[in-house]
């Protein structure tokens, strides 16, 4: 069995860089990291855009339609 300490996280004053309440300052951290997906090793598909299209197409009618629902009856009961 390997000596490793009962406490995951390193003892707080034994760690360099660290102010009283437990934050960094600045210029402690390290430079940003390149993304991790910068280096894709092929093009990803987009998705299915036609569906969306369609979807929302579909939707808008659906509303045009109730509002003409809603039009119509408000005109039948004026008159």
């Amino acid at each position: 069995m390997s000596s490793q300490p009962s406490e995951p996280d390193p003892e707080p004053r034994r760690t360099p860089g660290l102010l009283p309440g437990g934050s960094v300052p600045p210029g402690e951290t390290p430079p940003e990291s390149a993304q991790a997906t910068s280096a894709l090793s092929h093009e990803q598909r987009a998705g299915a855009h036609a569906t969306k299209w369609a979807w929302m197409t579909l939707l808008a009618v659906v509303a045009l339609l109730v509002a003409g629902l809603f039009t119509y009856l408000a005109i039948a009961l004026l008159v």
